[in-house]
């Protein structure tokens, strides 16, 4: 046994509870211990007051005082100099061992004379039954990896001697060694300073040994060793740490050729890393990661020192430490050995039952009903009328239009992409061959997409069979959805398939990295298609952030937070530009082709109409159905619906109930607004807002609540009572739906097959692989004047469209330009307008016809513009066409005009930023075992009683 031992007990308070408190305990043990030691130093580190009264108190040989920011290497490298004994015993004030804990420790250590160190068993401060650390390893690519940290002690390790290195906890060097080796790397930052000493002493040709019967209790709060990961800033400080010292032990213990090359990898490697972060769901060790990786550059003289020292003690190959690392079948068994342990808890959450349940059979259903509502579209390649256009014929110009810079409309407009262009990119990507028949196919799948989101929404509400095939049903036949499809509006289809999935993913965004990643694109993808509800989005989205901080003391506002990340990336360049040119409130117009279809009006009768969810003044259709009929009781049809979501905060799970009539009124709130406001034009016709959208919203909110009703309002008993109810409510909406079903049967709808292009055939013919190819379409307006737009390639596209040129409500320099040339066109002899549009990059000009019915004014100017147009020597005529009258410009056309390098700068920074942020949102949505394992803790159900805070 070692003739004196030298305790050093170190003392800085940084933790969470009263240092005071710590160190009072662990000096009662190290008064208590039945072998003493023989000398104690401590050395506080700061000026706390209470701590200095302890400290004095204490039977100690001196108190060294030190700043407060010293760590637990430079402590200890403080008292070196005067070390009085045989071994030093490394303490800090949150590490109180047991009685016996030095006499076991001196006698391993007196009965081995060639270890340098033993190592206690470190334990829990409160429940000795839990393993803290006992030993260290390391994997070929230097990471540490303790042998068995957080295990339950049953005694299972206890067998252990002979390792690699230990927690710097508690450690009992020999003071020759000590001496020797130089003590503990700074450099490391409290991160494997055992494990270093460890390796460093096995180099030197000593061992390093365990013993498991000395054990000393742990906080984990103090100077020594890594802070318990109690909370998300601990955890991120233990993150850095880690990786500083992994990093800077890499550079130490490389070979000095292999250096430099090392050196140059951390960037590299960190953005590894912030991938495999991302895909394991732990956004918050990013920037530890990177922090980490600054650090370990900017210290060339921290690694110079740590070599020295290496090298200076080193007396043996590192082939010796070989036996000793910890090799992949090791580390994979033991991964796959927690996680075991850690599936083995009680899971919470039933099968999904998607099959067994009737989810499968719904989602055929619904197919078969689609195609019996629109059969002709599976002969149609291209779908048009409404708001719908044809898509762009190749995948890159689909892209093209996503991306900031020149867009497919007007003179020579530059400017950010709506995001609605990247979903219809993302869409038509997925028929690489005929982008356009994609929208074709997503008509057909509607209803079946439909029906499967709607099932999918209604497991976060109900377990039960039933009820989720109601509630599939029901968001499959919403009038909002049916009347979009019936009137061809591609937004706000789009935005109710997407609207289920938001639901899926965001309500519990706040429980997991996955589910705040997934809600994140799907809440991007929702508002490109539908900005009009970012307001109510905005609204519910402060509310869970609130009540996040007062129900679950803050625990998921990070994750809520990132929700609206890759939306406001996305939007970023389209609001500055709108900021910049004085137009916010057109960010909330509708994107794509500005249409003013039928939709109520905004009066008493036409809001009454939306407060049942039915944005047209035809009751859904039924007044073209039963033209001489009474229509007075179609919107009573959704009465049922209405009487049990608003009796859903009646039930036992209230609080769910009054946050799905939250979300009902904020979509009626949306309808009634968005019918008041016109931020768009048609040529010269304002177009309000489509109030489908928000219907869609509230339709969501009402439908969960009703299934709350039926799931948590009945008692087990009344099953009877239950299914009627939810039949009941079915067949209402069923009934409501039956114009829209049938309304191609009848030609009541606005859908047509194609057109392939908006523009005549010889345009279409020259523009199809040629973007650059512009045509000036004149139209004359029924209320006088003409309107004049400016399209570049084969046809105007839906992902062409720009909100920069449909919400304008200032003319610019351009439309200036155009206008000029439009009056010279139409009123003037004079040869020099054509030669300046053939210098714009201009080759057609098309006169279209006014909307009908056709006024006597527009028909009038159309005449007196074509009679115009064809005495003009540079035009040739191409003749009259279903487009309008075509003519081709004779004299020689310039190329359109360049785009500075400015803008192609501006658009990669802008495409990186957006792409990374995706890809970040993309990463965290992916399921990973993990998180499906930890998913299956967690009831699918959101909310199933107020007492539990979900």
């Amino acid at each position: 046994m070692p003739a004196r031992v030298h305790a050093i007990l170190v003392v800085r308070p940084d933790g969470r509870t009263p240092a005071a408190f710590h160190l009072r305990r662990t000096l009662a043990a190290l008064a208590e211990q039945t072998r003493r030691a023989d000398v104690l130093t401590i050395v506080l580190c700061g000026g706390d007051e209470i701590l200095a009264e302890v400290a004095a108190a204490a039977p100690a040989e001196s108190v060294v005082t030190a700043a407060g920011s010293t760590g637990f290497a430079d402590a200890l490298a403080l008292i070196t100099p005067r070390i009085d004994g045989d071994a030093v015993w490394l303490l800090a004030q949150d590490t109180a061992p047991e009685r016996d804990a030095l006499a076991r420790l001196a006698g391993a250590l007196e009965l081995s004379p060639s270890v340098a160190y033993v190592a206690p068993k470190l334990v829990r401060w409160d429940d000795r039954s839990e393993l803290v650390s006992l030993g260290v390893g390391v994997t070929r690519l230097g990471r540490a990896v303790g042998l068995a940290d957080d295990e339950l002690d049953q005694g299972q390790h206890d067998g252990r001697d002979d390792v690699l290195g230990a927690d710097v906890r508690g450690l009992l060097v020999r003071a020759d060694a000590w001496r020797e080796l130089g003590g503990l790397d700074p450099a490391l930052l409290g991160a494997d300073e055992g494990l270093d000493l460890g390796i460093r002493a096995r180099l030197a040709g000593a061992r390093v040994a365990l013993v498991p019967t000395a054990i000393v209790a742990t906080a984990g709060d103090g100077v020594a060793g890594r802070p318990a990961p109690l909370t998300p800033q601990r955890r991120r400080r233990a993150a850095f740490a880690a990786r500083v010292a992994q990093l800077h032990r890499r550079l130490v213990y490389g070979h000095v050729v292999a250096v430099p090359f090392l050196w140059l990898a951390i960037l590299p490697t960190a953005l590894w890393r912030t991938v495999v972060d991302l895909v394991r769901k732990e956004p918050g060790l990013i920037g530890p990661e990177w922090a980490a990786a600054v650090v370990g550059m900017v210290r060339p003289v921290a690694v110079a020192r740590g070599r020295r020292r290496l090298s200076s003690a080193r007396r043996v190959p590192w082939s010796q430490l070989a036996p000793l690392r910890i090799t992949s079948a090791q580390l994979r068994e033991k991964f796959v050995g927690e996680a075991d342990d850690a599936s083995a808890g009680v899971h919470s959450r039933g099968e999904l039952r998607f099959f067994s349940g009737g989810g499968a059979w719904l989602v055929l259903a619904a197919l078969v009903a689609g195609i019996a509502a629109f059969p002709a579209l599976l002969a149609w390649p291209v779908l048009g009328g409404g708001a719908l256009q044809p898509l762009r014929t190749t995948v890159a110009q689909l892209w093209a239009d996503a991306a900031f810079g020149q867009r497919a409309l007007g003179l020579d407009t530059i400017g950010p992409a709506d995001p609605f262009a990247a979903v219809i990119a993302v869409l038509g990507s997925l028929s690489p061959w005929e982008p356009s028949r994609a929208l074709v196919v997503l008509w057909i799948l509607a209803l079946p997409l439909a029906a499967l989101g709607g099932w999918f929404a209604a497991t976060r509400v109900t377990d039960r069979s039933s009820l989720r095939l109601a509630g599939g049903v029901l968001w499959a036949l919403s009038p909002s959805l049916l009347i979009a499809l019936t009137q061809g509006r591609p937004a706000a289809v789009i935005a109710h398939l997407l609207l289920p999935w938001l639901f899926v993913a965001g309500s519990v965004a706040h429980r997991s990295w996955a589910g705040a990643g997934a809600a994140s694109l799907v809440l991007a993808a929702v508002l490109a298609v539908s900005p009009s509800l970012a307001p109510a989005l905005a609204v519910l989205w402060i509310a869970s952030i609130v009540l996040a901080v007062v129900m679950r003391a803050g625990r998921g506002v990070a994750r809520l937070v990132w929700t609206v990340i890759p939306t406001l990336v996305l939007a970023a360049p389209l609001v500055w530009s709108a900021i910049r040119r004085g137009e916010v409130w057109g960010l909330l117009s509708d994107p794509g082709m500005a249409w003013d279809g039928p939709q109520v009006l905004p009066d008493a009768a036409g809001r009454a109409l939306l407060a049942t969810g039915i944005p047209t003044p035809d009751l859904a259709g039924w007044t073209t159905l039963l033209p001489e009929g009474p229509t007075w009781w179609v919107p009573l049809l959704v009465a049922p619906l209405a009487l049990l979501a608003l009796a859903a905060p009646l039930t036992l799970r209230w609080a769910v109930g009054i946050a799905l009539l939250t979300m009902t009124a904020l979509g009626v709130a949306t309808a009634f607004a968005a019918v008041a406001i016109s931020v768009s034009f048609e040529q010269s016709l304002p177009v309000p807002i489509w109030p489908g959208s928000g219907l869609s919203l509230a339709w969501l909110g009402a439908l969960g609540g009703a299934l709350v009703t039926l799931d948590a309002g009945l008692a087990p008993r009344l099953f009877l009572v239950r299914g009627f109810a939810a039949a009941l409510m079915v067949a209402a909406v069923a009934v409501l739906a039956v114009p829209a079903m049938t309304a191609m049967a009848r030609d009541s709808t606005f859908l047509t097959n194609g057109p392939d292009s908006t523009l005549p055939a010889y345009v279409a013919a020259e523009g199809r692989d040629d973007p650059d190819v512009g045509t000036l379409i004149l139209t004359p307006q029924n209320a006088g004047g003409v309107a004049t737009r400016v399209v570049w390639g084969g046809s105007e596209t839906l992902g062409g469209q720009t909100t920069l040129l449909s919400t304008r409500t200032e003319p610019s320099a351009q439309d200036d330009a155009v206008g000029d040339i439009t009056a010279d066109l139409v009123t003037s002899p004079s040869e020099d307008v054509v030669s300046e549009l053939a210098g714009r990059g201009i080759s057609f000009v098309l006169v279209a016809a006014a909307l009908p019915p056709e006024s006597d004014a527009a028909r009038a100017m159309r005449l007196s513009a074509i009679t115009s147009l064809n005495q003009r020597e540079t035009l040739d005529a191409v003749g009259e066409t279903t487009k309008g009258s075509l003519w081709r410009i004779t004299t020689e056309v310039a190329s359109r005009p360049a785009v500075p390098g400015s803008v192609h700068a501006t658009a990669a920074v802008i495409a990186a930023l957006q792409f990374a942020t995706l890809g970040a949102a993309l990463l965290l949505a992916l399921p990973t075992t993990t998180s499906r394992r930890e998913a299956r803790r967690i009831p699918r159900v959101v909310g199933p009683h107020w007492q539990e805070g979900r």
